[in-house]
């Protein structure tokens, strides 16, 4: 048997390693800059730029697909030349990955500032960008595909089926949720329209969750967990079944996001049912994953390393229990719009996804650097601090969504809500937004002490560009006794990357094709008309400042809801929503009833200061909106762009009537602002654009909402 010599490239893995750590440290600050915002409203500098509804995309995409993007390529990139014993398929696509992922992120961290997003969480990046995405994606797939192939060792491990999966599935998720018409250079709507629209959204939205910040890390735990711990994994057919459970039931679980919405009933059982059967292979993998340290706990207590690896796969198994529970309805109705999510939310990023790389790290810096690590105390401390970190920030944010949402639904005895001002319940949770941003500070402290150590690790020494191996192809199966079941489709991987995209694929058609293809999953109202040229391009500036991040759209039918908002929201009035604009977290009141609840004049004094009409109010100024003018001359590419995704503006309607059309509505705003003594608002700034949109909003079911008595306080507080 011939022995093959050859080399693992290092040098890919420590740019992907720089990158983790260097984005790491942005997307945090900017979280940390969002949090104290969220208490100290003179923290928005009353700056567009920096602003909390510009400034929150940046923090969650910068985490998400700059810190948890490079660590996830960081561990693949290492562990998959080992486990196939091959050097990467193409050095120069392995640095095509690299610049091109890393150019896309600094495009992120230009554009969303500048309010170049379409909204959508998790996918706010306009459509130049996605196709970018969609290339560099396809660079790394071949490059894993192509290293697969030319492997030299017969079986794939476990945790390379993960990887084809993360592989496979994004670039599905990816291009599906991304069909967006351009209607300029950075400006784009969703082919889709609100019910399907938020369904194709939250199909994507968690499955990015799930193979993106999940089943990547789960390959990678399955590899550096046994090797730091030099121990196997505790079971190889529990692995089998946590791999094909997880990928078959993760993709139909994007509908428990919406519970309670306009989304026909049966996708969101469908949703909840799939989500609750999660907890099964998530904690069979979890347990998969503690198990393989038995007998191995002194070196546990040793090891910083297996510290954070630890945390990290019980966090996991944390995240993993609670996400089925907030997907059943009962519970998601006290937890949907609420911090409940938020603290969910950051159990998995900063416990799971966060501990696990920070765990990476310190596993490849002395090896890569063919040394030892600087200091495990300061490695040690790390852990305490980043741990302390998370307690400070989850459980503050525990208490306050449980806080909200019970007092949105508490009524008096005699049958009234007993806060029925929506910022009574804000100022109840300001204490507890403080503590978060403590937590956020530990923890970015801790973040910081290990950027040091490695950097001091690196220092003393000696960098390793490529390492030597060696290994025989894999031999001829001539003669050899034939492999039965899972073994033998481990030497096969075309046919089980093929096995795992029909996996995938079957829970996504299944919910979609109903919704796009049946006509009465979404029906129409006769009285929905499309918005108007003005009311468009207020549309615009809203998703702009990114007011979706704060308010929701989507009154539930819960009788805490309706007697706080009005009616609630039905399926046929978002037909005309590309995007949709539902929300999922309430930091402000929901929207979508607010359209003549107030004068105009109110809403020009709410943007121009929030406090001068809600005092105490959180929310930024909007200063910029008072002076800086509409851009019309977007309009035409606009309404056309709209036309060709199915909103039925008269042909040519752009070229002319649409400018006569939105002066006209514009002046009656500006005339309504004189009666409101607000007499200096000239009728082409981009106030009244947003004023058109928000007196819109609701207007088109006739249903005032329902009086509530006042609230039981001494202090009575404004209603938004």
């Amino acid at each position: 048997m011939k022995i093959e010599t050859f080399k693992y490239d290092n040098r890919i893995v420590r740019a992907f390693a720089i990158a983790t750590i260097i984005w790491g440290l942005v997307g945090m600050c900017a979280g940390l800059l969002a949090a104290v915002q969220l208490f100290w409203p003179a923290a928005n500098l009353n700056l567009q730029f920096v602003s909390f509804g510009r400034l929150r995309p940046l923090h969650t995409n910068a985490v998400i697909f700059a810190f948890v993007g490079n660590g996830m390529f960081m561990g693949i990139y290492y562990s998959l030349q080992r486990l196939c014993k091959a050097r990467m398929f193409s050095d120069k696509l392995s640095w095509i990955n690299f610049w091109g992922w890393n150019a896309i992120i600094v495009a992120a961290a230009i554009t969303l500032p500048l309010g170049l997003t379409t909204s959508k969480e998790y996918a706010e990046l306009e459509w130049p960008i996605d196709i970018a995405i969609a290339l560099i994606w396809v660079a790394f797939t071949v490059n894993l595909l192509g290293t697969i192939i030319r492997r030299r060792e017969k079986h794939l491990y476990v945790a390379i089926w993960f990887y084809i999966a993360t592989a496979l599935t994004v670039a599905v998720l990816h291009i599906v949720n991304s069909m967006e018409m351009p209607a300029g250079p950075f400006k784009s709507y969703s082919m889709y329209a609100g019910v399907q629209d938020a369904l194709v959204q939250w199909w994507y939205g968690h499955n990015a969750v799930a193979f993106f910040l999940t089943t990547p890390y789960l390959g990678l735990m399955y590899y550096f967990l046994p090797k730091a711990a030099n121990r196997p994994v505790f079971s190889y057919r529990l692995s089998i079944i946590h791999f094909w459970a997880l990928i078959f039931i993760y993709i139909w679980a994007g509908p428990h996001h919406l519970l309670y919405t306009a989304l026909p009933d049966w996708a969101q059982s469908l949703g909840m049912v799939f989500s609750l059967m999660l907890i099964a292979p998530s904690w069979g993998g979890m347990l998969n994953g503690l198990l393989t340290l038995r007998g191995a706990w002194d070196k546990v207590r040793q090891d910083p390393m297996l510290k954070f690896m630890v945390v990290a796969v019980t966090a996991y198994g944390m995240a993993t229990l609670e996400g089925p529970m907030l997907a059943i309805k009962s519970v998601n109705s006290l937890s949907h719009y609420t911090d409940w999510t938020i603290a969910h939310v950051h159990t998995g990023a900063l416990g799971w996804n966060g501990f696990l790389t920070f765990s990476m790290l310190y596993y490849l810096f002395p090896r890569l650097y063919r040394t030892q690590l600087y200091s495990v105390k300061l490695a040690n401390w790390h852990f305490w601090l980043g741990l302390l970190g998370i307690m400070f920030y989850v459980i503050p944010m525990y208490c306050s969504g449980l806080t909200q949402g019970l007092m949105w639904k508490q009524f008096t005895k005699d049958g009234f809500l007993q806060y029925p001002n929506f910022l009574e319940t804000v100022l109840q949770i300001v204490p507890l937004y403080r503590l978060r941003a403590i937590g956020g500070s530990l923890y970015i402290l801790g973040t910081i002490m290990c950027a040091y150590n490695l950097y001091r690790t690196a220092k003393g020494g000696s960098f390793e560009p490529d390492t030597e191996a060696q290994a025989a192809a894999i031999a001829d199966d001539a003669g050899a006794p034939k492999e039965k079941g899972h073994r033998w489709l481990e030497s096969k991987p075309i046919l089980l990357t093929v096995l795992a995209v029909v996996a995938i694929a079957i829970g996504g058609v299944v919910e979609m094709v109903p919704m796009f293809l049946i006509k009465n999953n979404v029906p129409t109202i006769s009285s929905v008309k499309p918005y108007t040229p003005l009311e468009v391009l207020g549309r615009d500036l809203y998703i702009r400042e990114g007011c979706v991040g704060c308010h929701s759209q989507m009154i539930r039918p819960l009788r805490s809801e309706t007697e706080r908002y009005g009616e609630y929201s039905k399926a046929g009035e978002f037909v005309f929503d590309h995007p949709f604009l539902w929300g999922s977290k309430r930091t402000g009141p929901d929207l979508h009833r607010v359209g003549g609840k107030y004068p105009d004049a109110w809403h020009y004094k709410h943007m121009e200061d929030p406090r001068s009409t809600s005092p105490g109010s959180i929310m930024p100024q909007y200063t910029w909106l008072l002076t800086q003018k509409l851009d019309t001359n977007a309009l035409p590419a606009r309404l056309s762009a709209l036309r060709k995704i199915g909103v039925p503006y008269p042909a040519g309607f752009e070229n002319g009537p649409a400018q006569a059309d939105l002066a006209a509505q514009a002046a009656k705003v500006v005339a309504n602002l004189r009666i409101g003594s607000v007499s200096n608002a000239p009728p082409d700034s981009e106030i009244i654009g947003l004023i058109a949109y928000l007196q819109r909003l609701g207007t088109d079911i006739k249903s005032a909402p329902k009086a509530a008595a006042p609230a039981l306080s001494s202090n009575p507080s404004p209603k938004s």
